[in-house]
Parts: C-alpha cells; structure tokens; sequence
C-alpha cells in the first residue's frame, strides 16, 4: 500500500473512539484467548496499531510479562503509542512496546515468528481480497493466535429512524466496498472473507458481535461518525448531496437522544 493510497487515520478520530471501542470489543473472545496463552512472557505483534488503542485495552486483561510490537505505516501516530505505553499487564507484570514502520499488507511470516499472539482493530474492511490473504497468510505462519476486533457488518441503525437512513447507509457501504488503485475494498465483506480464507488454512475461527451502541454521553462521537457517514455515501453518490444537507440537520438537532448502532464483529484464530 503506498502513501498516496494509504488510508489516513487522524489522531483525534483514534483518541475519540477510543472508549467506544473498549467498550464494544468482544470480553468473551479475551477468555478464549487466556487459555490458549502459554505460561511467561507475551509476544504481542499488534497490526496496523494506530496511536496504541489495542495495547492499552487489551494488556490488562491478560496475564504475565508482555513486549507489544507494534506495527504502522504512520510515524506520528506510533509516536503517540510511544508516549502512551499500555499499562500493567492483570498481574501486575511489566509491559513494554516496541514500534515497527511498515506496511502490514507486506509482511513476511518471519517478522511474526516470535509471535505468541497477534491483534489488529479496525483494519480488515480496509483491505483488499488480496492483501487479506497476505495478511492471512503471514499470520497462520506464526502458528498462534490471532485476535482481529471491530471490523465494520454493514449494519447501522439509527433512532429516531429518518426516512433517508436506508440510502445514506446502502451509499456509505457501496463507498466501503470502492475500487482503489490497490483492488476492491472489502469493507462489510471482509468479515466473511477472512472467517472462510482462515478455516481454508486449517483454522478454528470463533466470531462475536462487537457493536457500538452510542447514547447520550457519546453524543460527540456520534456527531463525528455521523458527519464522516454522511460525506462518504455523498463521495459514492453525487446525487445524494441535495437531500445530504436537511438529512445531516435534521439528525444534529436531535444529537441529543439519537441513539445509534453500529455493527462490528471480532474474529479469533486459533491453529
């Protein structure tokens, strides 16, 4: 994936979600995961890492010493996972982070080797089929397990309903599906994907739904995933701006007791 294909994340959208994310991602796949860990230090390779989000989520609730790799092509927001380490691991051990710049749709199995676990957030609808085979590939190398959270359904619902809803989400997912200079976008499809690309290479793979369920005290997220939704089906659909700007209106004077939904799933590899 090369700079100018890169799909660029800001820092304040990852601080912004950061809580909802924690809270949606599945607790029930980290239980799977603790019994399948071995005893003493953790290897951790997180992909595609962003400013850290998965490292401070995820690190507590395991056991034992951990070193977090932490892989991404973005030099400022590593910096960010730098400054803002994860902290103790359930027990109390010591948790450090080590950053590697790189474009994860092109590693090499060996730069898992060491791997006792690897995560990834939020990245698998970003991928085309051919770079989730890759990705696939490289991590039934490492022959542990894989922890992939938050990767977009395509269900989103909104209450109180608008009559403009269905189109601004059907626009929104043919936007997440877009040819690229790269491929085709798996965006919704890519839970399927990786689910059957994953048992095709001989693995277990456990699904849970992890959806965002916003309210009142997520009113500023919502606002802003809100605004991103509506501009993305407006990128797909020209013909969508006339009606895109009463539409936005009508749900911002309501952004305080709009309730929204939005569908992700969390898979777990294990060999």
């Amino acid at each position: 994936m090369t700079n100018a294909e890169a799909i660029r994340v800001s820092p304040e959208w990852l601080d912004l979600r950061e809580s909802a994310d924690a809270a949606a991602r599945s607790q029930e796949l980290v239980s799977h995961v603790r019994a399948r860990l071995p005893a003493g230090r953790l290897v951790i390779h997180d992909l595609g890492s962003g400013s850290g989000a998965m490292g401070r989520w995820l690190a507590p609730l395991l056991p034992g010493p951990q070193r977090w790799v932490l892989h991404d092509r973005d030099p400022d927001l590593q910096r960010l996972a730098e400054a803002d380490p994860p902290g103790p691991a359930a027990d109390g051990s010591a948790v450090t982070v080590e950053t590697r710049l790189c474009d994860v749709t092109r590693l090499a199995r060996d730069e898992l080797a060491d791997a006792t676990l690897i995560t990834a957030s939020a990245l698998l609808d970003l991928l085309t089929g051919e770079e989730l085979v890759g990705l696939m590939r490289a991590c039934a190398g490492a022959g542990c397990p894989v922890l992939l959270t938050l990767s977009v359904t395509g269900r989103v619902q909104l209450l109180p309903a608008d009559p403009l809803d269905a189109r601004v989400a059907a626009s929104f997912d043919a936007h997440q599906r877009r040819e690229t200079r790269r491929g085709r976008l798996l965006g919704p499809d890519a839970v399927e994907a990786a689910v059957v690309g994953f048992r095709r290479l001989g693995a277990e793979v456990i699904v849970a739904p992890s959806p965002w369920c916003l309210g009142v005290a997520d009113t500023g997220l919502a606002v802003e995933w809100l605004a991103g939704w509506v501009d993305a089906a407006c990128e797909q659909e020209p013909a969508l701006a006339a009606d895109a700007g009463p539409y936005r209106r009508r749900r911002l004077r309501k952004a305080g007791c709009l309730a929204v939904t939005v569908g992700h799933a969390d898979l777990l590899v294990l060999p």
